[in-house]
């Protein structure tokens, strides 16, 4: 008991990894069972484990707050509800290429300023002069490949930061996280019921091409893209940014934002095996070789079974692993060309051709 590593089991995080090794993720993709069977038992477990989805039903209601135009689109500023409770800010851009109907990609922000960054600071807030930095305007890229393109502030940033409590801890996710969890789901559903009220919204719009929507964000914009591909099907193409790696390596061994945490997941799946639900769907995973958060070793072995996994699916093809040299950041000139292509569809436009 009282051996040479006794200072180690000081720690904390000693029991935990113990019980880490012995988890028995009884939900892993095994190419011995049914697909289709473990499929719908997987996503009940999902659904259970982040907790229900507060959305409404039937038509959005948009409020246009401000718009410009470009040369190259249209920008609209917008509200629009989730529920009765919950008003989301985002960004509407609009390609001016002449065509009559264009894919459309939900844009989102990780741990940030805001949504306005996903413009190019088209509308950044107070006149700030803040820097897009590590190819972040992905609302901009997306407009100008071709693409309808819906930035959404996610929950706890930019303008949805934190506004009521009397004392607020100084971390951007913390309060709303734990509340979540206190009446039993996770800021992480909330934040998928946002984004799928998003696609409702997007389907209401007669040039947008309900086939080809797609999801795409950094860090916790990744995250939260990965799990809501996992949940909504129309989601046609994930584009996760640095936030795809497997638990161990990650979550468990580096400390990160409670917002990427699922209660009791290790019990059942690892991040790789939920490509599953996405599969036989497009899964573009981003990711840089330094980053230090979401380690390209880890992201590796994630990816490894998650190919497996779409082999299995009868889609290989459909899954990309896309490394960019340097670390926590999106890499547009390296991901544009899978995306577009993925994107592609026979008699159809993506809306950015010559």
């Amino acid at each position: 008991m009282y051996s040479k590593n006794c200072q180690e089991k000081l720690s904390p995080s000693n029991f935990h990894l113990a019980l880490m090794k012995q988890a028995p993720k009884t939900l892993a993709f095994s190419k011995d069972e049914n697909f289709t069977s473990w499929r719908k038992k997987l996503k009940k477990k999902l659904e259970f484990l982040i907790g229900p989805m507060y959305r409404d039903k039937g038509k959005v209601e948009i409020k246009i707050l401000k718009k410009d135009e470009t040369d190259r689109y249209s920008i609209s500023k917008i509200l629009f509800p989730t529920n009765s409770q919950s008003v989301n800010v985002a960004y509407l851009l609009v390609p001016k290429t002449g065509k009559s109907i264009y894919p459309a990609m939900v844009c989102l922000q990780g741990h940030s300023e805001g949504a306005f960054i996903s413009t190019g600071n088209h509308f950044g807030e107070g006149g700030k002069n803040f820097r897009i930095e590590g190819d972040r305007d992905f609302a901009v890229q997306a407009a100008e490949n071709g693409f309808v393109a819906l930035a959404i502030e996610q929950r706890c940033f930019g303008e949805r930061e934190e506004k009521l409590l009397k004392q607020k801890i100084n971390n951007r996710c913390w309060d709303a996280s734990m509340h979540a969890l206190m009446l039993g789901h996770t800021l992480l559903a909330e934040r998928i019921s946002d984004v799928s009220r998003g696609i409702d919204m997007l389907e209401q719009l007669p040039y947008v091409d309900t086939s080809r929507i797609g999801c795409m964000g950094n860090s916790g914009g990744g995250t939260t893209t990965y799990y809501a591909s996992c949940l909504d099907d129309r989601i046609k193409i994930a584009i996760p940014s640095c936030s795809f790696c497997t638990y161990e390596d990650s979550l468990m061994r580096i400390g990160h934002c409670m917002d990427n945490y699922i209660p009791g997941s290790l019990k059942y799946f690892g991040m790789e095996d939920l490509a599953g639900l996405i599969a036989p769907r497009k899964l573009i995973v981003v990711a840089g070789r330094k980053d230090d958060i979401f380690p390209i070793k880890g992201v590796r072995k994630a990816y490894r079974k998650a190919l497996d996994i779409y082999r299995h699916a009868g889609s290989p093809s459909n899954i990309k692993l896309v490394e960019g040299p340097e670390g926590h950041r999106f890499y547009a000139g390296l991901s544009w060309p899978v995306i577009n292509q993925a994107a592609a569809k026979p008699g159809l436009r993506t809306g950015n051709e010559k």
